[in-house]
């Protein structure tokens, strides 16, 4: 579309080939945005970008840079859920490479976009309810999440005066390939889990890709041009209670 709420904006999303950045960088072109996805393994769109890989991301920043002029939105959504044991039985391989894509892959994006990004700009860090409240679950998850989410206040003090915002997006159960491999699987105790945390959701439902996406849009337009260092919670009520 020629209009939109962000129209004419280089959206960068990674994590872009499926679930949730699919969605994202889906409703961000329908809303004139100018998008470049980024994926470990992009299929038949987008770039194979690792955002574990210093010299990889640093390539792929200055490749849009160079052929669009600017970044205007980063969308830091490439993350793995890493190993569902206590901490006491992960092991410092599991524990590095939640950490790799999660946290390190976050800080690397926002390095090498920030030098190409005017002011105006956004930057939107894919966090979780469980950086926010923890459970005994994915231990190792709920720690990446919680530092991308304190990441993200951090760079939002540090590039407030050259006029970029930088928000944390906190979404809770949602319908994606994962969550439906979950309920699927022969893992009782994961399964347990996911009733539980249906249960307790207090809209009764999990929400879908697109509840998130929306979020995400907000956060990339000039209609949060006031928001930065915030915390947009997509739970449907979970974190409430």
């Amino acid at each position: 579309m020629t209009g939109g709420r962000v129209a004419g904006k280089v959206c960068v999303v990674t994590g872009a080939a499926a679930g949730l950045g699919a969605a994202i960088a889906r409703l961000l072109s329908e809303h004139g945005g100018i998008v470049v996805g980024f994926d470990v393994t992009p299929g038949d769109t987008g770039w194979q970008v690792d955002v574990r890989d210093d010299h990889a991301v640093a390539r792929a920043m200055n490749r849009v840079a160079a052929e669009h002029g600017r970044i205007d939105v980063l969308v830091n959504n490439a993350g793995i859920a890493g190993p569902r044991k206590p901490s006491h039985e992960v092991s410092a391989e599991e524990f590095d490479a939640v950490f790799a894509v999660n946290v390190r892959g976050t800080w690397l994006c926002t390095k090498y976009a920030i030098p190409h990004m005017p002011e105006g700009g956004s930057v939107i860090t894919m966090s979780s309810m469980y950086g926010l409240v923890g459970n005994s679950l994915l231990p190792v998850y709920h720690a990446s999440k919680g530092a991308v989410r304190l990441l993200s206040k951090a760079d939002a003090a540090a590039y407030a005066p050259r006029g970029i915002r930088v928000n944390s997006v906190h979404p809770g159960s949602i319908e994606t390939g994962s969550a439906t491999s979950v309920r699927q699987s022969d893992d009782e105790t994961a399964r347990s889990y996911n009733a539980r945390t249906l249960a307790a959701i207090p809209l009764g439902r999990r929400g879908e890709p697109l509840d998130i996406a929306y979020g995400v849009l907000y956060l990339a337009s000039d209609e949060s041009r006031y928001v930065t260092g915030s915390e947009l919670v997509i739970d449907g009520g979970y974190t409430a209670v």
